[in-house]
């Protein structure tokens, strides 16, 4: 339907429709009372295919503060998922019952096929290691509160930079503020893939690859971390060969300006210690309450449609050619059309950005 707006990369929508959504999550969290019943009579449609406790329940949450009803699943095995039903059918229908629906799904690029025949406004919350739009919105917001700004910055991430979606979409979003500088903190293996680079450079933006924690924490007003993802590696032995490589402590800490902020977007496992939650630089409490600010502010914005979308499909149609990405949504829904963008001698697929040699 060309009059819905989805949600599927934060990229989607402009940076003074992201100062729009941060501005009103502001103003909620002043007087929560005056939005209480904002969404009544409303419906969110949660399609939760892999585990969530933050994303879930932040976006619960949200709505019922605003008023409105939720209906869907946590757990694909308790719906018609397990009985072979297809992403467009669970899709259709659900949108069908709702106003908004909201989906993470392990599968990169699974939010824009759902969106591609919903009947309501879709919203990533997180496709396989591809995008994690409403944490970036998240993120923004914690920055704006507690830095008082989104420019010039000098901003560490810290941890799976590979499969990291929120890292992937945090760098994309930051990437287009002035004054920027990113420094990124991983083991050879867990690098940020080459097209998150290509963005940072093409927006003008300067990144430096580092592999001790140690030695980058003098330099940022903002460190990221983010744990090593166990649901993400091939086998538990690559694993375990990376787990353990980063931890944030209160030694480390000391080495950090009094000004830095620590950013998380949770859960974490061992790479922050317990000990640096007693820090006033820790934010990531505080980080993951303003999640649920800035889903209430995003869930009006859209059922008002108060933002505008880019097309979800605006490459060429290549059914021929077979996205090489094997966690790609194109591989189990046989349906899909297969697009790219073409740029030079290279295709992207437009549902998880894989890059493709021709």
């Amino acid at each position: 339907m060309d009059n819905i707006s989805h949600l599927i990369d934060l990229n989607d929508f402009s940076p003074s429709q992201w100062n729009t959504i941060v501005s009103l999550a502001h103003e909620i969290m002043s007087a929560p009372m005056v939005y209480a019943g904002a969404c009544r009579g409303k419906i969110m449609g949660t399609l939760f295919y892999e585990p969530s406790t933050r994303t879930q329940m932040s976006f619960q949450t949200a709505m019922l503060r605003l008023g409105g009803g939720i209906i869907g699943f946590d757990n694909p095995s308790t719906s018609s998922v397990a009985k072979g039903e297809n992403l467009k059918d669970t899709t259709k229908i659900v949108s069908g019952y709702s106003d908004i629906l909201v989906m993470r799904h392990p599968l990169e690029g699974a939010s824009k096929a759902a969106a591609l025949t919903a009947d309501c406004p879709v919203i990533n919350a997180g496709d396989g290691g591809h995008l994690h739009p409403t944490q970036t919105l998240t993120d923004l917001l914690t920055l704006r509160e507690e830095k008082g700004r989104l420019n010039d910055l000098t901003v560490g991430f810290c941890g799976d930079l590979k499969n990291g979606r929120t890292v992937h979409s945090l760098l994309k979003a930051l990437s287009c503020f002035e004054g920027n500088k990113f420094i990124l903190v991983s083991t050879q293996e867990l690098k940020v893939p080459t097209y998150i680079k290509d963005y940072i450079s093409a927006s003008g933006k300067t990144y430096e690859e580092y592999t001790s924690l140690e030695d980058v924490m003098p330099m940022l007003d903002v460190l990221y971390m983010t744990r090593i993802q166990r649901e993400r590696f091939s086998s538990p032995e690559e694993y375990e060969k990376q787990k353990h490589v980063y931890c944030l402590d209160t030694k480390k800490m000391k080495l950090g300006k009094p000004e830095l902020i620590v950013m998380h977007p949770l859960p974490r496992v061992d790479e922050i210690a317990v000990e640096v939650d007693d820090d006033p630089r820790a934010m990531y409490f505080r980080q993951a309450n303003y999640g649920m600010y800035v889903r209430m502010a995003l869930i009006l914005c859209m059922l008002d449609y108060r933002l505008e979308s880019k097309p979800l499909l605006s490459g060429k149609i290549m059914n021929e050619v077979c996205c090489t990405n094997p966690k790609c949504i194109t591989h189990t829904e046989k349906y899909l059309p297969h697009s790219f963008r073409k740029n030079g001698d290279v295709l992207e697929c437009e549902y998880c950005d894989e890059r493709i040699l021709i």
